[in-house]
């Protein structure tokens, strides 16, 4: 037992290694979802403009004022643990963030000169969107895909240490924390390494970000703040 082991004799290597797989596979699939939705509707409102643009921001802004652990924890205590709920809940949660960014971008690229030819010349929306829109705003997006993955993990760990994420027998990073909590006033280290393992998922999900956005001149931090 290399990390030794949690409060009832369980290898803490493996149920890290096991947990990984859990913790990051349900907030890579909440990511993609949320990424599925929020560029859908953010590029479509960016292309549409007029009364779909100002319906879909406001109800996105609805979402965005909403404290996403409150509006989390409401969800989960309605419909239940599962993982599916997970999953949707989280989706939801961050689609609104990616709505706002996916907006912008489209916005800002809907202007261009290259759109207006692609008017003038008697394009489509779907040519616009498809051509001109989305390969412009596919380096901005896939840089903030790596940032809304920790966001997710961290909320799908918050979960699961107030004890509303992943349930027994099944190991995930937050409930590790949980669970072996009390132990550290006895010595135990049980609960540091699983909140080790989200520090560095984390750490390094962020420095991989921060390169891709360097080498990007800074775009993705401007569309964030704006």
């Amino acid at each position: 037992h290399l990390l030794g082991t949690d409060y009832i004799e369980r290898d803490i290597l493996s149920r890290v290694l096991w947990g990984a797989r859990t913790t990051i596979g349900i907030s890579f699939l909440a990511t993609l979802l949320a990424y599925l939705v929020g560029v859908t509707l953010g590029i479509g409102a960016a292309v549409a403009g007029g009364w779909v643009d100002m319906v879909f921001s406001r109800i996105n802004d609805a979402i965005l004022s909403l404290p996403s652990i409150m509006l989390g924890l409401l969800i989960v205590v309605a419909l239940g643990t599962s993982i599916p709920i997970l999953i949707l809940t989280a989706s939801v949660i961050y689609a609104a963030s990616v709505y706002r960014i996916a907006r912008a971008l489209g916005q800002d690229i809907m202007v261009m000169d290259f759109v207006e030819a692609a008017r003038v010349r008697g394009e489509g929306m779907w040519y616009i969107i498809t051509r001109e829109v989305l390969p412009n705003a596919i380096m901005p997006l896939a840089t903030d895909f790596g940032l809304r993955l920790v966001f997710v993990v961290l909320f799908i760990s918050s979960l699961s240490f107030l004890g509303l994420g992943i349930q027994p027998p099944m190991a995930d990073w937050g409930s590790m924390v949980r669970q072996n909590l009390d132990g550290l006033g006895y010595g135990s280290y049980a609960a540091v390494w699983p909140a080790l393992a989200i520090a560095s998922f984390t750490i390094a999900i962020n420095l991989i970000v921060d390169d891709v956005s360097a080498s990007e001149g800074g775009t993705l931090a401007r569309k964030m703040i704006s």
